[in-house]
Order: structure tokens, then C-alpha cells, then sequence
């Protein structure tokens, strides 16, 4: 299912994120993006804690990440976060990072997997959740 949902962050570079060049870290850039996801999905109407208590866990299988231009120290950064698809047991991802001036720093993508608790294997997401899914649904292309 294609889902048309996007949910925009803000978070500010601390000082002990960067490197002796004043550059943000790039380690950091995945923390980022995962305080983008967890406040998209806030938004969308279900939360990992939630989500947690049901049994189910989400960790990422896969991630991608593309550096085009540095963060600094103090620099505040949106973070744009979509929810592009839900595919069986697995959700995708997109993100841009923007700097101050609004210019893309950072674009990434990240799969991940609903598991459960209890055997650590794939299972099907929330009904909550998939009904909240098709509220989004896009029905392009």
C-alpha cells in the first residue's frame, strides 16, 4: 500500500555532535532521522510505545543515507519525514535533512520490520495501525 503522509521535525546541533572540523558527525545523522520517524508516526496517531505495548517492535533492516552538505554546531535542521508504503510486515521511509536557509543538507531512507516481542519474527502490523495506514493511502501511479 502507497501511503502519502509527511511530518516535519526540528532539532538543533549540539556542540558535542560535532568533529574537530565544526561538522556535525555524521553518525549523528541517524539519531536524526530516527527522531523524525518517531515523531512522524506521533503524528500519524500511534506511537512506538504503543506500539511496544502490543507486543511489537519495529527495528530497521535497512538504511540509506546520502551526505550532500555539512551541519554546525547551533544549526537548526528540519527534518522532513514521509511514510512512503506498508508492505506486508515492512514500512519504508524518506527523509530530508534542511538547513537553516532551507537548503537539503541530508536525504535518506530507512525499511523497517514489525516483529514480535516474543520470537523476534515478523508479523503483520497493528490493525490500529493499517487502518490508520488507509486513511493515507495514496492511490497514485
Amino acid at each position: 500500500m502507497k501511503i502519502n503522509f509527511q511530518s516535519t521535525s526540528k532539532i538543533r546541533v549540539r556542540y558535542g555532535e560535532t568533529d574537530q572540523m565544526g561538522y556535525c558527525y555524521y553518525g549523528n545523522y541517524a539519531q536524526y532521522f530516527e527522531v523524525g520517524r518517531v515523531e512522524a508516526l506521533r503524528d500519524f496517531g500511534f506511537s512506538y510505545k504503543e506500539m511496544e505495548l502490543q507486543g511489537i517492535m519495529l527495528p530497521v533492516s535497512e538504511f540509506q543515507v546520502k551526505y550532500l552538505s555539512p551541519a554546525f554546531y547551533d544549526d537548526e535542521l528540519t527534518i522532513i519525514t514521509k511514510i512512503v508504503s506498508l508492505l506486508g510486515a515492512r514500512i519504508y521511509f524518506e527523509y530530508e535533512i534542511l538547513n537553516e536557509k532551507g537548503k537539503c543538507i541530508s536525504k535518506a531512507s530507512t525499511t523497517l520490520v514489525f516483529v514480535s516481542k516474543i520470537n523476534m519474527r515478523p508479523t503483520p502490523p497493528p490493525a490500529n495501525f493499517v487502518s490508520l495506514m488507509k486513511k493515507h493511502e495514496s492511490h497514485e501511479g
